[in-house]
């Protein structure tokens, strides 16, 4: 039986396919993700997905959302590709700008406030979420949370983005104070792994950044390492 179409005139049209408008290219571009921190004692480890998508178009399978903002400081992106990148070049440009003036690096919670200070600012304009988190000499690793509406809270764990409605059980019941750097990557490298297996806007691969005084150390699982959870 042939399918019918109904355009905005009335008319009915069989499904051509030189009908079928593909409108990816007048979508918003996002990064629709999965964001996963977790802090441990000497430092952080923050990971992401790479999938980001235009509707139902992915665009890019190996995006880079762990983006660096100043030495062992970096930001977690999700919301509006195009707004999360100008607000993470305008507060790279502020921090150096900062690192010139003051002559010393900048602190991890300046380069959250200075990113929560554009998220509130424009947060009628901007769809952005972030996470900052870095080691820094005065207070070690730290992790701040910078949701829609540009609010900045300090957690020593957090997910976020839209494969985080699938894992808050995995992440309420494993996450414990005082895991080591190992325990700390697996437990976010699995966190996004199964995001991934869910989340129709998470895929590709999983990079991980771990970040303490010793510097930052990236890790890459690619897509068909990435492990397949199954309840089969």
């Amino acid at each position: 039986m042939m399918m019918l179409n109904i355009d905005d005139s009335g008319m009915a049209r069989p499904y051509l396919r030189e009908n079928i408008v593909f409108n990816h290219a007048h979508t918003e571009i996002s990064t629709g993700t999965t964001l996963f921190a977790c802090q441990f004692d000497g430092g952080v480890v923050i990971g992401a997905d790479s999938r980001t998508s235009s509707g139902t178009y992915v665009v890019n399978r190996v995006t880079d959302k762990l983006t660096p903002l100043a030495k062992g400081i970096f930001c977690c992106r999700s919301g509006s590709a195009a707004d999360t990148q100008k607000v993470a070049d305008i507060v790279r440009y502020q921090l150096d700008f900062h690192r010139m003036q003051m002559d010393r690096d900048p602190t991890v919670l300046e380069a959250a406030v200075a990113c929560r200070s554009i998220c509130y600012a424009y947060r009628d304009d901007l769809t952005v979420g972030l996470f900052v988190a870095g080691w820094d000499e005065s207070l070690g690793g730290q992790i701040y949370s910078i949701p829609l509406g540009g609010m900045l809270l300090r957690q020593p764990a957090v997910t976020g983005g839209s494969g985080s409605t699938y894992i808050y059980g995995y992440f309420d019941r494993e996450f414990r104070s005082g895991m080591t750097k190992e325990e700390c990557a697996k437990f976010v490298s699995t966190g996004v792994a199964l995001a991934i297996n869910r989340d129709g806007s998470s895929g590709g691969c999983v990079r991980l950044a771990i970040i303490s005084k010793d510097g930052v150390e990236r890790r890459l699982i690619k897509g068909d390492c990435v492990p397949r959870f199954s309840i089969c």
